[in-house]
């Protein structure tokens, strides 16, 4: 298997993981000792965008995510690999928990990978939607 190939391969693994919930498999895609995650935004205004560093905090904001978010469907719309890095354009629909609310939105997410693992994944996502999602 090419990197470019594994690269993908983990990628896919991670998303299946998160669309079934299971947290476990979410982080076994990350870099043991060097996991950042991102989801770009202005966090004054949408509080749940920000950066965390390190596996334990990482693995703390998937947890929050997959209890707050799920994802009902996800179609990967392009792909592109080049070096150590790889973006995702996904059209995803995503159940709001809290409000029972099914939203289909696109997101980009960006990785970085060191020994196989990803060391670093920034999602870039409708925060306009999200915040009218966490609103009251």
């Amino acid at each position: 298997m090419s990197n470019r190939e594994a690269m993908i391969d983990t990628i896919q693994r991670a998303y299946d993981a998160r669309g079934t919930g299971n947290l476990a498999e979410v982080m076994a895609a990350f870099h043991p000792d060097n996991a950042h995650f991102e989801m770009k935004g202005d966090k004054d205004i949408v509080p749940v965008v920000g950066a965390v560093r390190g596996h334990s905090n990482v693995h703390a904001a998937m947890d929050g995510f997959i209890q707050t978010f799920e994802f009902v469907k996800r179609d990967i719309v392009d792909t592109v690999v080049e070096g150590n890095r790889a973006v995702v354009h996904s059209r995803v629909q995503v159940r709001f928990v809290p409000k029972d609310v099914v939203v289909t939105t696109d997101v980009l997410d960006t990785f970085r990978f060191e020994d196989g693992k990803i060391v670093e994944f920034i999602e870039f996502a409708d925060t306009a939607l999200i915040k009218s999602l966490i609103s009251p």
